[in-house]
């Protein structure tokens, strides 16, 4: 039978402020999606957000989340993006917004620390509990990271041929399920999430993204994730308890 996700009124209202007002933080937390850009702050109960599309650049978005959280108090910043990051800044730009992200001057132009972390690793973080987890994200494409008793590494398997010339994005991902439908591709899902699972030799799968709302039965060993987490993984961004690969804990932000 299927798993519900966890309430995420939950940790809202209890939780997702704990490890930043422990480091005497009060952060914003930014996730960036090709529709909308939504964002919370500590404290705050209400995420808000903003338009986002192809059109979107860093200055225009970063304009507009100002304009957003105006009346929010925040030291620093926490930026989830859809798309690679290497040494706390995006690789390459990303395939559905606007151009300008891998050269901007984030810290700039917030006036604050800024940690830049992959949209799926920001999920991950906010979806981990303990030992070894793997996080799949079945949206679009197909976002996917490690978290090894706290380590956290970003994972780039979307690409990789899973049978013939279809990679595990052509099959797991949007572009899949549409070609496949529901029930095929759920039973894909049912085949190469434990496929996983033991390749990786994890506690747990998390899955989450837009897509994982379709699953009827979760494979064993599997829970279902809440978008809504990549708020608090936002938060734990700057928990140095949590070691972040490719510069983001431990070294100097953004």
């Amino acid at each position: 039978m299927n798993r519900a996700p966890e309430d995420a009124t939950f940790w809202v209202h209890s939780r997702h402020h704990r490890a930043a007002e422990e480091a005497g933080l009060r952060v914003l937390v930014i996730d960036v999606g090709g529709n909308n850009v939504k964002l919370l702050a500590s404290g705050q109960k209400e995420p808000r957000k903003v338009p986002s599309g192809p059109d979107l650049t860093p200055r225009r978005m970063v304009a507009e989340v100002r304009r957003a959280a105006a009346g929010w108090d925040y030291d620093a910043v926490t930026v989830g993006f859809p798309g690679p990051v290497k040494d706390g800044h995006p690789a390459q730009e990303p395939h559905n917004l606007g151009r300008g992200w891998v050269r901007f001057d984030y810290r700039t132009a917030f006036e604050r620390p800024v940690r830049i972390l992959n949209d799926a690793v920001m999920q991950a973080l906010g979806s981990y509990r303990g030992g070894r987890m793997l996080f799949l994200g079945l949206g679009t494409g197909l976002g996917a990271a490690l978290v090894l008793d706290g380590l956290v590494h970003p994972l780039e398997i979307a690409h990789l041929p899973y049978d013939g010339d279809l990679t595990y994005e052509d099959l797991l991902g949007r572009r899949g399920l549409d070609r496949l439908g529901k029930r095929t591709w759920r039973r894909l899902i049912g085949r190469m999430v434990p496929e996983l699972h033991a390749a990786f030799q994890v506690d747990e799968v998390v899955l989450g993204g837009g897509n994982a709302k379709h699953l009827r039965q979760l494979p064993a060993g599997s829970r279902l994730g809440d978008n809504a987490r990549a708020f608090l993984g936002g938060f734990r961004a700057w928990d140095r308890s949590l070691r972040l690969r490719n510069g983001i804990a431990g070294r100097r932000a953004a």
